[in-house]
Formats: C-alpha cells, sequence, structure tokens
C-alpha cells in the first residue's frame, strides 16, 4: 500500500488510522466536509467533500487513484455507490467501516449471519435512515453496494462498540458517571449482550487487514460480551459505588440499550492471525480511567 484514502480521518479511529497509515511512510490523503482541524499538518494531502452532496464527491474524487480506501463516513448506500462511481477503477481496495447492527439479534454471530451479496438495496438519504432500525438497514445497504457493484477488492470490517480514551460519543462515560453519581440507568434488556473494541486495536485491524490479501466481510473485536447489568456491576466492583437500573427506558436509557443481544464471534478473524484485547482488561481499564477523570472534576 503506497496511497491511501480515509473518507473521515479527523477523529476517533480515522484518526488513529491517519497516524499509523503516516508513520508507515503511506502517501495519505484525507476526504471531510473541512470543518474540522486536524493536526496532521504537511504529512498528508486534503479534499473537501460532502458525502451528502453527490456533486461535490464526483468534484472531489473523480479521476483520483488509491491503493486503498477507508471509508468512516458512510451512513448511506447512496454515499458509497458515489465515491465508487466517482473513482472507478481508480480504487485498489476499499475497506468500509461496517458494523455488528448488519446483524439480526443473537449472540455468536459470524460473518456468515449476513450476507450482503444477497441483500435487495433500496437507495435512500441519510436522513431517511433514523434510529437504530434504520442505522442497520444503511449499513446493511452500503455494503451490499460494495459487494455487488464495486468493481475492486472490498473488505466489510464488522465492529462492536468501539472505546477508548478519545472516544467522543461518551458512551462508556455515560455508565461510568451514572455509577458515579448513583443514577439509574434504564434498560428494557439489561441481560442483553453486546461487545467491545478499543479504538487503538480497531485501527490497527484496520491497517492490519488493508495490507493483507484479505477480502470479504470479518468482524473484529474483543473475543466475549458484557450485558448492561454485567458492566455495572463491574464498574460498582471497581469504584465502590452501588447501582440501580430501571425498566423505563425513558429514563436516562443506557447507549448500549438495544433491545436485544448483538453479539458476534470474532473467530474467523483469530484464524486469519488477528488479535485483539482481552476484553475484561479493555473494560477494566476504561473503568479506571473514566473514573480517575471524574473524581478530578
Amino acid at each position: 500500500m503506497k496511497t491511501a484514502l480515509i473518507l473521515g480521518g479527523t477523529q476517533f479511529v480515522g484518526k488513529r488510522v491517519v497516524q499509523l497509515l503516516v508513520e508507515q511512510g503511506v502517501d495519505v490523503t484525507i476526504a471531510t466536509r473541512g470543518k474540522a482541524a486536524d493536526d496532521f499538518g504537511q504529512t498528508v494531502h486534503r479534499l473537501t467533500l460532502d458525502r451528502t452532496d453527490g456533486k461535490s464527491v464526483a468534484a472531489a474524487l473523480t479521476g483520483k487513484k488509491y491503493d486503498v480506501v477507508f471509508d468512516h463516513t458512510c451512513y448511506s448506500p447512496v454515499e458509497v455507490r458515489e465515491v465508487v462511481e466517482a473513482l472507478g477503477e481508480g480504487i485498489g481496495k476499499y475497506v468500509f467501516i461496517s458494523s455488528v447492527a448488519v446483524y439480526d439479534e443473537g449472540d455468536h454471530l459470524t460473518e456468515d449471519d449476513f450476507d450482503p451479496r444477497q441483500f435487495d438495496i433500496h437507495y435512500k438519504s441519510r436522513e431517511e435512515y433514523a434510529g437504530f432500525s434504520g442505522y442497520q438497514e444503511a449499513k446493511r445497504a452500503s455494503e451490499a453496494v460494495l459487494y455487488q457493484q464495486a468493481p475492486c477488492s472490498v473488505v466489510t470490517v464488522r465492529f462492536p462498540f468501539i472505546i477508548g480514551a478519545d472516544d467522543y460519543t461518551e458512551r462508556f462515560a455515560f455508565h461510568v458517571r451514572a455509577v458515579l453519581e448513583n443514577q439509574p440507568v434504564g434498560s428494557v434488556n439489561p441481560g442483553a449482550r453486546f461487545g467491545f473494541i478499543d479504538s487503538k486495536d480497531a485501527a490497527e485491524f484496520l491497517v492490519a487487514v488493508a495490507k493483507s490479501e484479505f477480502f470479504g466481510p470479518i468482524n473484529a473485536g474483543s473475543d466475549g460480551s458484557y450485558s448492561i447489568r454485567e458492566l455495572l456491576d463491574k464498574i460498582a466492583g471497581i469504584t465502590g459505588h452501588s447501582y440501580s437500573i430501571s425498566d423505563e427506558a425513558t429514563t436516562n436509557r443506557s447507549p448500549y440499550d438495544l433491545g436485544g443481544s448483538l453479539a458476534q464471534t470474532t473467530a474467523f478473524a483469530a484464524e486469519k492471525g488477528f488479535r485483539f484485547s482481552d476484553v475484561h482488561e479493555l473494560v477494566e481499564q476504561q473503568i479506571r480511567e473514566l473514573a480517575t477523570a471524574e473524581s478530578s472534576n
């Protein structure tokens, strides 16, 4: 990989991917709306585009070529189709940041539990994909566009919840604060299971899979899963505070409360030689770092 386009790249996992690629001597271009500052200086090239405006995508990308495209900012099949159409044969490999949300509810979900090659695509704008069900359909349809239409090899990386010190979503921090502040956590199903991956692991995996010969769907994340109840148990045990759960989801509802389990297995990635942090060590580290940060505020 000599050249890479990062759609996104100014925060969280995308930023880490850019940093890794620059350190490895890759010629990196980041494509954003140009509204968020970055600290990459002259180590990257920059393109300005708006994923919700097809004309701006075409103007920015038509005629360009990249060994790998990393897509962190797609929330509609229309958006991924526009990138594919603009770059055409100029894409060597497309690495799409997808989600465990492409699956129906379940535990120990494998890559075979959703086949994007058989998915019927309906094109809608990102504004039309409301809530979790909308997000699910958008990711499914976007994967489908790539496997059914892209003229290049494709990897769709299905991540669980991403956590780390640079997590701007603060979904994990929500639970730590709730316990420390003795606030009830709303959940309709506190026993439903979900997984985690560290943001550093996520970035390293994306770069590694881009450089590999692998293509196709792949689950990435720490082995094992948690429920909301187990997560709160862990937070309470480490901080020495108690917690409570409310079955009224409208009251301080957990951002991890999806109603049912969405927990995948990463056995396939392990077979391919990829490794991730131990889930319990990862969770405990996050709790301690966030609890310390909260106590100092």
